[in-house]
């Protein structure tokens, strides 16, 4: 067993009910700025603009934070592929932290620093601990599709 799938059945293990709920929050929170992302797309192209190494990549990268953010919060608040959500995610926070302080006013959704920190925080622990016991994820796990077997009497061939 690597160290990958030991910290992913730790986490599995030892995942409090509440912190479900502290992920459903956060997957609601991540759409919401996915959505205020979409409503200021023209700040997010300046930004992205600013620096001349973005902005040939600038459509790229706008499009790629809007889906972290409103898919990735999806699937954080259903609880479906938690730990890759979280870590699609993850540069997005790392881009927030370094313009937060932006003249455009584009990171107004992460105002204060303290914000963006949490945020990070709670996706690196949701990379650990996974979706937890109320999740898609977790009711997939306890209710695997059964498979089901050709009936080869009826003349079903291959």
């Amino acid at each position: 067993m690597n160290t990958l799938q030991r910290i992913e059945k730790w986490g599995d293990t030892h995942h409090p009910k509440w912190l479900s709920v502290v992920r459903i929050a956060l997957g609601i929170f991540l759409m919401y700025v996915g959505i205020m992302f979409v409503q200021n797309r023209d700040a997010l192209v300046r930004v992205i603009d600013e620096s001349p190494a973005l902005a040939a990549m600038s459509v790229g990268i706008a499009h790629y934070i809007v889906f972290a953010h409103t898919v990735g919060g999806l699937f954080i608040m259903m609880g479906l592929f938690t730990r890759i959500a979280a870590a699609l995610n993850l540069p997005v926070l790392l881009g927030a932290l370094i313009f937060v302080h932006s003249p455009t006013g584009l990171f107004n959704v992460y105002p204060v620093l303290g914000l963006s920190l949490l945020v990070m925080f709670l996706l690196v622990l949701f990379l650990i601990e996974g979706s937890g016991p109320i999740s898609v994820d977790d009711y997939m796990r306890r209710h695997p599709e059964k498979k089901h077997s050709r009936n080869y009497s009826a003349g079903v061939k291959d």
